[in-house]
């Protein structure tokens, strides 16, 4: 399989995440991928496997994630019952394991791409007690009395929203890219590669208003690429075209669809309290615009 990464068909590689990901596979070690939610970092992950010809193995980190889980869980408890019902599956312990998704990984015939999504929604051990596996790419397994090695390395993408810092052991062995939100004329592209010939009239209107709602001071989330994509293919199914966007009635200063872009009542009131001081103000431009 090709070891360069060069974006896709369905991916709008920048040229720094482009090196960024080469780097990593080169050096054989984990990329971080930091960013905002919405900015593509899991999307990524499955771009990268596609284009490699690789399989995408991927471990979806919740709160409650435990490290060991990666490598595998041992089922006591269904071995002291089965033991106590006289089942003949307890004579191989092997029967009461659970491979998890390193093991996977270390055990696959062809090299791998091994996504660990989110891992900042663990706890702040998480990412240190996965730093010796990570690193040797070999764990022991006590049960069983056998180590699993990886014989070919798996590429390793870690993806984090930055909701919170990760130990500096762990940065130390990670190659780190920050995804950052693309700018006016990469969003371009990315909705292209998305509705292909969609009307640019319709395009340029919506991005306008999309970046003036995320320069509004206050805004609790502000919305996100995979949002926008949202926005549009509403827009399209609803048939709103450019001229119905650029609405200048200060009593529609939200724009139409707006619960695609605007994920919380927080925000909603927000939209509403600025709608209502431009009413009095006699103002006709939308909250965001200059």
């Amino acid at each position: 399989m090709s070891q360069r990464f060069e974006g896709t068909d369905n991916y709008v590689a920048t040229e720094d995440l482009k090196v960024a990901v080469n780097a990593a596979v080169a050096l054989e070690r984990p990329l971080l991928i930091k960013g905002e939610p919405g900015t593509g970092k899991t999307v990524l992950a499955y771009e990268i496997a596609k284009a490699l010809g690789a399989e995408l193995i991927t471990w979806h980190i919740k709160s409650t994630t435990k490290a060991h889980q990666g490598l595998y869980e041992y089922d006591a408890v269904t071995r002291l019952r089965d033991s106590q019902l006289g089942d003949e599956r307890v004579k191989d312990v092997k029967n009461y394991i659970k491979k998890g998704k390193l093991w996977e990984a270390f055990t696959s015939d062809k090299r791998p791409i091994l996504l660990i999504d989110e891992i900042d929604k663990a706890d702040i051990e998480f990412p240190n007690d996965l730093l010796q596996e990570l690193d040797r790419m070999e764990f022991y397994v006590y049960e069983t009395n056998e180590t699993i090695k990886a014989e070919i390395r798996p590429i390793v993408i870690i993806t984090s929203n930055n909701e919170k810092e990760l130990p500096d052991a762990f940065l130390r062995r990670c190659f780190f890219h920050y995804i950052r939100f693309p700018e006016a004329e990469t969003m371009n592209e990315i909705v292209e590669v998305h509705y292909p010939g969609i009307k640019q009239k319709l395009v340029a209107e919506a991005l306008r208003i999309f970046y003036d709602m995320r320069k509004v001071p206050g805004l609790k989330k502000k919305p996100s690429t995979s949002e926008l994509l949202d926005w549009l293919k509403l827009l399209m199914v609803e048939d709103i075209d450019a001229d119905a966007l650029k609405e200048r009635d200060p009593t529609k200063l939200i724009p139409p669809l707006h619960g695609a872009l605007l994920k919380n009542e927080q925000d909603v009131h927000l939209f509403e309290r600025l709608a209502f001081l431009a009413r009095r103000e006699g103002a006709g431009t939308r909250p965001g615009q200059q």
